[in-house]
């Protein structure tokens, strides 16, 4: 006879360390804890870490706002249902810790940095040094996106044609996925996880996102970008 488990968890916050400030509140850190056939795992949550970056709290004309731990809560609970009614056959705490790894990633947020290197690169390549570190340094602390933005405005047209073309060649495919992903989502909640990618409606407004705005640029290598960035995340998280 086979003996079938039951997965529970819950999150929760770990008093026994101590506060941190989540957008200038102290807080105890939010924890996931799960349970399957006795045994216990205990881990910090990726989304709590990622929406706690100063990038996501917003200060425009006196009104402030960012991430609330309810959503954190929210977006945890449906990643996990997700990987447990993905794997119940299966399960074990092992391959959840897996496919918690893989499936919870930021795709923003995991190309970042590399863009931020690209233009780091690129601004030293055209003799703006002091420009370069700039970049570099304060980006951590402003979405990139919009960064880039501001440059459309600043910068002449063919600099900034440069910049961006280049980046499809030299830089993680950050600028589409989050151009793709700001037009689906509604702040402060800016993020495209592995799971949402994985739906194939999502991967079908993508195209049609990276088509449209960026019609010079060839799909197939756009899209073979992310599927690399997907083969270096799951290696990752074995």
């Amino acid at each position: 006879m086979t003996k079938t488990y039951k997965v529970s968890y819950k999150t929760y916050f770990n008093d026994r360390l101590k506060q941190v400030s989540f957008h200038g509140k102290l807080t105890y850190p939010l924890y996931v804890q799960v349970t399957f056939d006795r045994k216990t795992i205990f881990f910090k949550s990726y989304y709590f870490e990622l929406f706690s970056k100063p990038r996501y709290f917003l200060s425009v004309a006196g009104l402030t706002g960012g991430p609330s731990i309810e959503d954190i809560v929210k977006k945890e609970n449906t990643l996990i249902d997700f990987i447990v009614d993905k794997n119940l056959p299966d399960f074990s705490l092992d391959l959840f810790k897996q496919e918690y790894a893989y499936y919870s990633k930021d795709l923003c947020d995991v190309t970042e940095e590399g863009f931020i290197d690209y233009m780091y690169v690129f601004f030293q390549d055209k003799g703006m040094p002091a420009f370069a570190v700039m970049v570099q340094q304060g980006s951590r602390f402003r979405i990139v996106y919009d960064v880039v933005r501001d440059m459309k405005r600043a910068f002449n047209k063919p600099l900034y044609d440069e910049l961006v073309e280049n980046s499809f060649y030299y830089a993680p495919p950050y600028l589409p996925l989050y151009g793709f992903m700001q037009q689906t989502k509604k702040w402060p909640m800016l993020s495209l996880t592995v799971l949402e990618w994985e739906d194939e409606k999502t991967k079908a407004q993508f195209a049609d996102y990276v088509q449209k705005y960026y019609p010079n640029i060839d799909l197939k290598e756009v899209m073979e970008q992310v599927n690399k960035w997907l083969d270096h995340l799951r290696k990752e998280a074995k």
